[in-house]
C-alpha cells in the first residue's frame, strides 16, 4: 500500500509541477471554453484525455510500443497549440431567443482522446525512469495514472472557479475570458514548439 500511495503522489506531483507545465497548458485549453455549469462535459473531455494517455503509458511503460523521445517532445506542445487555436472557433448555442441546435461537440472529446496518447507517451519516459529495473508494474502504473488523473482534476476545478470568478463576479464576457486565457495558452504553446 505504502508503495502505491507513493506512485500515486508521483502522478499528482508530475502533472501540477509548474516546472513541466506543457501537460497543465493542455488541460487548461481543454477547459477554456466551459463554465462551471457545464462540468459534466468538462469531465467527460477530460476522461477522454485519460483513457488516450492511460492507454500510451501503458503500452509505452511495458515497452509494448517504441517511438523517439524527440518527436514526442515536439509533439506535446503542437497538441496543445491546436487545442488552444481550436477555442477560437469553438461557439455555444445561444440559450436566449429562438433555441438553436446543440452544437456537436464529439470532434473534441476525439481530438482529448488522440491527443491524450501522445501525452501518454510524455508521461511514460518519466514513469520508466522511476520504475528502473522493478519488476512488479502494473500497481505502480495504476497509482501513477491515478495520481495524474486526480492533479488533472484539480487543474479542471482551478480552471473552472477562475472562470466563474472572471465572469460571474468581475462580469467579463464569456468570450473574452475564452480568447484571453485561448491566446495565452496558443502563445506559450509556440514559445515550446520554437525551443524544441
Amino acid at each position: 500500500m505504502e508503495d502505491f500511495l507513493i506512485y500515486l503522489r508521483l502522478g499528482f506531483d508530475h502533472i501540477t509541477d509548474p516546472r513541466g507545465y506543457d501537460h497543465v497548458l493542455f488541460v487548461v485549453a481543454l477547459c477554456a471554453v466551459y463554465t462551471v455549469g457545464q462540468w459534466r462535459q468538462v469531465l467527460i473531455l477530460v476522461t477522454a484525455f485519460t483513457i488516450g494517455h492511460s492507454i500510451t503509458l501503458a503500452l509505452a511503460t511495458l515497452q509494448l510500443i517504441h517511438y523517439k523521445t524527440a518527436l514526442i517532445e515536439l509533439l506535446i506542445p503542437i497538441t496543445i497549440l491546436i487545442t488552444a487555436v481550436s477555442n477560437f472557433f469553438f461557439q455555444e448555442p445561444k440559450s436566449r431567443g429562438i433555441p438553436r441546435p446543440t452544437t456537436n461537440r464529439s470532434w473534441r472529446y476525439g481530438l482529448a482522446l488522440a491527443f491524450g496518447l501522445i501525452h501518454g507517451m510524455g508521461f511514460s519516459n518519466y514513469l520508466r525512469s522511476l520504475l528502473g529495473r522493478e519488476a512488479e508494474i502494473v500497481k505502480p502504473l495504476l497509482a501513477f495514472n491515478i495520481g495524474l488523473e486526480i492533479g488533472q482534476l484539480v487543474i479542471v476545478s482551478l480552471v473552472l472557479g477562475l472562470s466563474f470568478i472572471v465572469i460571474n463576479i468581475l462580469k467579463s464576457t464569456r468570450l473574452r475570458w475564452t480568447l484571453v486565457v485561448s491566446g495565452i495558452v496558443a502563445g506559450m504553446a509556440l514559445s515550446l514548439i520554437i525551443m524544441k
